[in-house]
Parts: structure tokens; sequence; C-alpha cells
């Protein structure tokens, strides 16, 4: 295993990672994601594919002047010239020239199969193919990093074949050469043992680039670096076509934190969370929450036993200390808590249970009783928050006395569907009676819900529904479903979320929106 401080990380997420189904990144989206990237450090940036593809060619057009990167350097990605074309002539090449990039990656075929069906040349024109490409770039004053397509699958047909690629391109001047598991298909030994037989063969800086057909791009990935391969390439969050790619940011953590290679630079390590939950976005694609190192789920314990132990000493059931990657550990409370899952909790939500035994035992109590009917307060710390205050001795009195809520909902001649709530509340010993509209039930409950208490808190003005989940729990007989109800709440600085449950579904929404406000209340308290 290398640990070459000339090693290099490699992404390809505006590249190979926007062939997910289901993703199109605008070019300020593709600018916006090369910035992220470049705040966890790698070293390389492939934005895409000038020449072939539009967006790809105004993206590096813009960036010349729009794009200040501090760890890394754009790559512009193309192929080699086209069989029997001379490569001053060949447009695509030209198009990588004018991209204006310092580095060039090439692919270029290596199974000989696919030469001679695929490409329908000789084995021999590819390789000159490969050459004069590489060479021509190079003379230009351009770094070329020569994608070897289809290695491993061409190497089990023929092993020589793709080590002559390999070399051809670096007596021509490549940098590095890339060994690509293009169908996903390997499994970490074979790749391991493959990468070594070729390191022992060819002289040059070898990468490895690996698809997860077989859910084992990020340990294909290892394995390569084991065996000697000093670039590795991945996407973010592993976005990619199929089944993706290996994940840029576990490839990071790995070599950092595992293997001991210095892959990024010091102080980048802590953003990878952040970075991860960016670029989700920027793609539209939800947060995975159990993506290894990054994901919210990542470092979060349910049963009470590992609580427990987690209370004397958290790196008993972390591999890592969570902030080195920029997450945070969780203390998930459940049927399955005991107190110590209660203690830990109230600590991560700011909550002092120092001495309060008896409080403790009745929240734990309290929770698998709640959990019994379909409440769950994984995803929900707001309404836990409360539910563990209602406990304490100081304990925040309620909002509000409820008298009724009555909600309707019409559907006019002309397609508009208007909904209207009134409530009817104690605030303080005044009857207040409040009417609101809105888009459905439980947006006319909110709104006239806030309209009867802003006056009393006026801090409720700035609070707004984000979010709105519901799930169907049909367990008790398949016949009396209870609806469970996340709501997700902001007040421009912040986010919270809060549960509701019953049989109705408004009821369910109700309580998840009484939680919602009264956190809201708890959160800025008026002077």
């Amino acid at each position: 295993m290398s640990t070459s401080t000339d090693f290099h990380v490699f992404d390809t997420t505006l590249r190979d990672g926007a062939q997910r189904e289901g993703v199109s990144y605008s070019v300020a989206d593709k600018l916006a994601v090369a910035r992220l990237l470049d705040e966890i450090g790698v070293g390389f940036i492939e934005g895409g594919w000038p020449g072939a593809l539009p967006k790809d060619t105004e993206f590096f057009a813009r960036a010349r002047t729009e794009l200040q990167l501090e760890h890394a350097q754009l790559v512009a990605f193309g192929s080699t010239r086209k069989a029997g074309v001379r490569v001053e002539e060949d447009l695509q090449v030209r198009a990588l020239l004018d991209a204006g990039t310092s580095v060039v990656c090439l692919v270029a075929k290596s199974d000989v199969r696919h030469v001679r069906e695929a490409l329908r040349t000789t084995p021999e024109e590819n390789l000159a193919m490969v050459s004069d490409t590489v060479a021509f770039l190079v003379a230009q004053g351009r770094r070329v990093f020569l994608d070897c397509e289809h290695f491993f699958d061409g190497y089990a047909a023929d092993r020589d074949y793709g080590v002559r690629v390999l070399e051809t391109a670096f007596a021509a001047g490549a940098e590095v050469g890339v060994l690509c598991d293009t169908n996903g298909g390997m499994l970490p030994m074979g790749v391991g043992r493959v990468v070594a037989d070729v390191r022992s063969r060819v002289i040059g800086q070898l990468g490895i680039h690996c698809q997860d057909d077989t859910g084992c791009a990020v340990a294909n990935t290892l394995a390569a670096v084991e065996a000697g391969v000093t670039h590795v390439q991945g996407t973010a969050n592993g976005y990619g076509e199929r089944a993706g790619n290996a994940d840029t940011f576990a490839l990071i953590a790995n070599l950092v934190t595992k293997m001991g290679v210095p892959a990024v630079p010091a102080g980048c390590l802590p953003e990878l969370q952040r970075v991860s939950h960016a670029i989700a976005e920027l793609a539209n694609i939800a947060p995975d929450e159990h993506q290894p190192f990054v994901g919210a789920s990542a470092f979060a314990h349910k049963a009470g036993l590992h609580a427990s132990a987690i209370k004397v000493s958290p790196e008993l059931y972390n591999h890592l200390d969570p902030a080195v990657v920029g997450n945070d550990m969780r203390i998930l409370v459940t049927e399955m808590a005991g107190r110590a899952s209660v203690e830990l909790k109230g600590r991560e939500l700011g909550v002092d249970l120092a001495g309060q035994t008896d409080a403790i035992g009745r929240v734990v109590d309290q929770v698998k009783v709640l959990e019994a009917d379909g409440w769950s307060f994984e995803a929900a710390d707001a309404s836990f928050e409360l539910l563990l205050r209602a406990q304490l001795p100081d304990a925040p009195p309620p909002l509000f006395e409820l008298e009724s809520y009555k909600t309707s909902v019409e559907h006019w001649g002309n397609g508009v569907v208007v909904s209207e709530a009134t409530v009817k509340v104690h605030v303080d010993g005044e009857r207040i009676i409040s009417t609101g509209e809105g888009n459905g039930p439980v947006n006319a409950l909110d709104n006239a819900l806030r309209q009867a208490l802003v006056h009393r808190y006026p801090q409720l003005a700035d609070v707004s529904l984000a979010d709105y989940k519901v799930r169907i729990l049909g367990w008790k007989g398949g016949t009396s479903a209870t609806t469970r109800v996340l709501i997700d709440t902001t007040d421009g600085t912040g986010e919270w979320t809060t549960v509701g449950v019953h049989a109705n579904i408004v009821e369910a929404s109700w309580h998840a929106l009484v939680d919602a406000l009264t956190y809201a209340v708890l959160r800025r308290p008026q002077p």
C-alpha cells in the first residue's frame, strides 16, 4: 500500500455521476457542485465531456471565470481520436483543448473484444489512437490521465492487451493509467490480484475506477490501493449509472482514517457530511440517512445495551469519532430504550437530567407505551424533548387549552379546493376563536392556531411548515389503520421535527402541529 503524498482523489460526479437515473444538473448546479467538492480537498474534478455535450462545453467556458478552486484542478473528459482520423483533425480532441483545462482524462478501449466489436478496428490501430492522442495533448501542455475502459473484463479475456494499452499511454507521456471496472462486476479479491499483477509489469502511476454493481465499489477501490494504485476515482454519494460508483466520501474517510493515506489536505475531513448533504440537495435526491460516515444514522445508537456502554465510553460503540467527518453521535429513543438512552438523549438535547431518576423512569415507561400505539421518536427530536421536559419539576406550561377545532374542505366547480379550520382555545384565561384557510386541512389548522396564539406569542409569526410526511400503520387487524404524521417546521433560523399519531389523520396532524408550535416558543422565549 502506498502512502505517497502524490496520492490523487479524482471525483467524477459531474460526468460519470451525472449519468444516474433522474439526475440532471444545470450549468449553475455543476459550478456549485464543483465548489463543494473543492471544499473536501479532492485533487481533481472531472467537469464533463466538452464538445460532446453542449451543457458541458458551456460549463468549461463559464468555469474559466466563475470557478476559483483552492484544492482541485478541473479536468476535461473525452476519448482518443477516432480510428482512421488524424489526431490534429479530430474535432472532439480539439474540443478538449478548447475547454482550457490543464488536465485531460481520456477514455480508451483496453478490452481487445471491445476494440474489434465496438470500435470495429484492429488492436494495433487502437494502440495508435492512444499514442497519438496522448502525445498530441502532452505536446499542447496538458497533463493526461487515461481511463482504460473495461480493463478487468479485458484482462480476464487477454491478460496482456490492457497492459499494452497502459505501456503505450505511458510511453506517449500519460501521467496516470486508470484500471476501470466499467461493468462493476469485480470483487475485492480479484481486484487485488489483477492490480498486483499489473503493478509488477508496468512502470507508471496506476489508478482505479470502480462501479458498484456488486456493492463492492468502495471495497474494490481500497483493495486496489492496498495493491499499489495511487489514484482513486469516485462520485459524491456514489451517484452514477445503474448501481452507481464508488462513493467519494467513503473513499476519503476510509483512506485517511483507516489506511493512513494522506488523501486530502488537513482540515478537509470535517466537511464531508455537510458537502455530502449539500450535493444531494443540488441533485434533488434525499440524503441517504444510512450512508457510511456521513449519513444521519451512521453514528446513531438504538439499543439500551449500547447506550449504557456509550454513557461510560462513547468509543466503545463508535468505530470513529463522528466529529472527524463532520457528523454527530445520536441516541435513538425507542421502546428498546433504557435509562441510559434517555439520559444520553437528554444530554444531546441540552436537558439536564442529573438527579432526575424518577423522571427518567417515567419517560422510559411512557415511550414504551406510546411506541406500542405507533408513536416513534427516532426522527422527532422536538416531540421527544417536549415529552422529556414535561416530566421535570420546571416543566413549561402548555401554550393554550383546547376547547375544540373543526376543519372542512370545499371543492368548487372550477376545480379549486379550499380548506378552512376553526379553533377555539383558551390562552391565559381568554377564550379565543380563530378561523384560517389553507391548501389543506393541516395548513388551515396551522394558520388558524397560529393566528389565535400570535398575540400572546409573537415569535410564532416567523414559523411555517417546511415538510409533511404521513405513514399508515395497519398492523391492528388490518381494518383500523393508525396514521403517523411527521411535521418539519422552521422559523428561518432552524428546523425541527414533531410527530403525531391517531386513527384520524387530522387528529394525528394536530398533535404534531401543537408540538411544533410549542417547541417554537421553547426555542425563542419572549423576554
